[in-house]
């Protein structure tokens, strides 16, 4: 899957043939923050951890972003969250798929 491919599915009532964490991005596409979260919770990888931080800045939570930043290894994002959100979908897309 690409990711044009990826924002099209989007469009789905539901999401189809995804890995946990772009199952987690659609959800949160979706408005559905809590069902995103709990994926996130459950990855117990950096890109978890940078799914968990994506999401709690998404919230409004930049002191409990920055723990998951850290955990992430990553530096703590000042992108726009839609650009962050992309930079998420492309990097699950390369490195296994999308599959947790």
């Amino acid at each position: 899957m690409d990711f044009d491919t990826f924002k099209h599915a989007l469009s789905s009532p539901q999401p189809k043939n995804l890995g946990k964490r772009l199952e987690a991005l659609w959800l949160e596409a979706h408005g559905d923050w809590d069902g995103a979260h709990a994926i996130a919770q459950s990855l117990p990888d950096n890109e978890g951890a940078w799914l968990h931080a994506y999401l709690h800045r998404r919230e409004g939570d930049e002191s409990n972003a920055g723990y998951w930043y850290a955990v992430a290894g990553k530096p703590h994002c000042r992108s726009s969250l839609e650009a962050e959100w992309e930079e998420l979908a492309r990097a699950y897309l390369v490195t296994d798929t999308g599959r947790a």
